[in-house]
């Protein structure tokens, strides 16, 4: 039935182009989509139920949209799920650099922040997590922690589940993971129990992956042999063990794409919809009663890339590299202003310290550094020779002056008194294997530069390792000119709050443009506003 509205709303009409009045915050408001049939034009009318008339305006309204809010970003059963305002979560960036601090500010707002456990001690993690639950668990807000794979020490990741479910972790980010472990069942499956015909969760996974042979594991029930292992131990109930093989290991998956650190650097428009696909096939082949979400990481630093991830089906989005440059961020202020001046093509990859010999790399920050260089140079060395004696003299001169500044024999000592502490294993086969000792030092700077820029020490900032992804410098383009250019007015509440409502208005604007209303340009980039709940 065509609808016609009433004459009167002629004066009212915007119809777009560089004389379009749409302000600030024109998203939040409902509006009528009118068609003028006398010039062919579609108009917005700021009004959401506009009185009809009998056709003689030849307005005719063709569609009512409701506001668009940041909080109806997303699907609304993670709000539900979660306890959360936003479909919004704080990544756990590690050695805490996703601080304590983040996550409780992030959790006031209406958010979710997962603390970054992975580097620290298990007394560092334990001190912050108690701090983390003081601060929130007495307004039932939300966080969760890491749980990052350490396939070289097993029984760190057994501890650190340990350590979690003592405290009543409830949310765990597991990442690194390229198989299933008896650590991360163990806690997927604790605390399941039956309500009616309903299987309740006692603990949540996020499981981060960027390979749908990943995904696949944590989307299907954990493996047979681990439920049967764990119920033999007596560390799940015959119930849980039951129940376990009725669920997947994790219902929110983050599809990880180009992030900053451990990447496989996938764009997520390629790889969103490939686990879209190998989830919505094991719902229908294991008939899963509960909503499985996927959220998007990697590459979000400005309204637009996370209006354009909830477009791609995400249930709620993951924000990283962008949190490193808040004033809540556990990393020092030299390496924030770094972070800060950063831009698109000032990142490159550099090898890992934790696979180092596997010729794993990470993706960091290369403005204003020369660790990336470096790290390359060190991995080339230890792929060329099968000894620190075997290395040309004068190379070994240059490492021992600009790289390492110190003897290498040095450099070695350190390394003994490093693993003769936390896993003296590692020297034994070192001994053993003189390649593999030349592999210890080398990773005493890569592991050395990544703790630096979070001390702070002034000295070493042109060796700092600072994970980033080009999320960073799309942001600091985004904000240019606004408030949030200044690092100290960079609070995570705000960059937070400014991301969510100016996706919300490129939704909108999107949305207008859809039907065809003529919306300007500047409407897909929203200025950074100070905001509040």
């Amino acid at each position: 039935m065509t609808c016609f509205v009433d004459s009167q709303y002629q004066p009212l009409l915007d119809f777009g182009g560089p004389s379009s009045s749409l302000s600030p915050g024109f998203h939040r408001e409902a509006c009528s989509v009118i068609w003028d049939h006398n010039t062919n034009m579609i108009g917005i009318l700021p009004v959401s139920e506009p009185k009809l008339g009998d056709g003689s305006s030849r307005l005719e309204k063709v569609a009512s949209l409701p506001p668009s809010f940041p909080e109806w970003l997303g699907d609304r059963s993670f709000q539900q799920v979660h306890g959360t305002r936003f479909a919004y979560v704080g990544g756990a960036m590690a050695r805490g650099i996703a601080s304590a601090d983040l996550v409780i500010k992030l959790a006031k707002i209406g958010m979710m922040g997962f603390f970054g456990a992975a580097g620290l001690s298990l007394s560092v993690v334990e001190q912050e997590i108690t701090k983390i639950k003081d601060s929130l668990e007495p307004q039932g807000l939300p966080f969760g922690a890491n749980l990052i794979h350490t396939p070289e020490h097993p029984q760190l990741e057994t501890q650190v589940v340990e350590l979690y479910l003592k405290h009543g972790v409830k949310k765990v980010s597991a990442s690194a993971f390229m198989k299933m472990t008896p650590s991360i069942v163990y806690y997927a499956l604790k605390g399941l129990r039956k309500n009616g015909d309903q299987v309740e969760r006692g603990n949540r996974v996020f499981a981060k992956v960027s390979r749908t042979e990943v995904a696949r594991q944590f989307l299907s029930p954990a493996p047979q042999a681990i439920i049967d292992d764990l119920k033999r131990q007596g560390l799940i109930t015959e119930e849980e063990a039951a129940l376990g093989r009725m669920v997947p290991v994790a219902e929110d998956i983050i599809v990880e794409s180009d992030s900053g650190g451990h990447t496989d650097n996938r764009p997520l428009g390629s790889l969103f919809p490939a686990i879209q696909k190998v989830r919505d096939h094991l719902i229908e082949q294991h008939q899963y009663q509960d909503r499985i979400r996927l959220g998007a990481a990697g590459g979000l630093g400005t309204p637009n890339a996370i209006a354009a991830a909830y477009s791609l089906g995400a249930a709620f989005v993951v924000i990283g590299s962008v949190h490193q440059s808040t004033v809540e961020a556990g990393i020092s202020d030299y390496a924030k202003q770094m972070l800060g001046k950063a831009q698109i093509a000032d990142i490159t990859m550099t090898p890992s310290a934790d696979m180092f010999q596997m010729g794993v790399k990470v993706q960091v920050l290369k403005r204003g550094t020369m660790m990336a260089p470096r790290g390359a140079q060190l991995y080339k060395l230890y792929r060329d020779y099968d000894s620190i004696e075997d290395i040309p003299s004068a190379t070994r001169k240059q490492l021992e002056a600009t790289v390492f500044r110190m003897d290498l024999d040095d450099v070695w000592r350190q390394t003994e008194g490093y693993f003769e502490e936390i896993d003296p294993r590692q020297l034994a086969k070192a001994e053993t294997d003189p390649k593999y000792k030349m592999a210890l030092i080398f990773r005493w700077y890569l592991g050395k530069s990544s703790q630096w820029p979070i001390q702070g020490q002034a000295d070493r900032q042109v060796d700092y390792q600072i994970w980033c992804g080009p999320a960073m410098g799309a942001f600091n383009d985004w904000v240019a000119g606004s408030f949030l250019e200044a690092i100290e007015n960079r609070s995570v509440d705000q960059v937070a709050l400014n991301l969510m409502e100016g996706a919300a208005a490129v939704f909108r604007s999107q949305q207008l443009r859809s039907f065809g209303y003529d919306i300007a340009n500047r409407a897909f980039l929203p200025t950074p506003q100070v905001l509040g709940i």
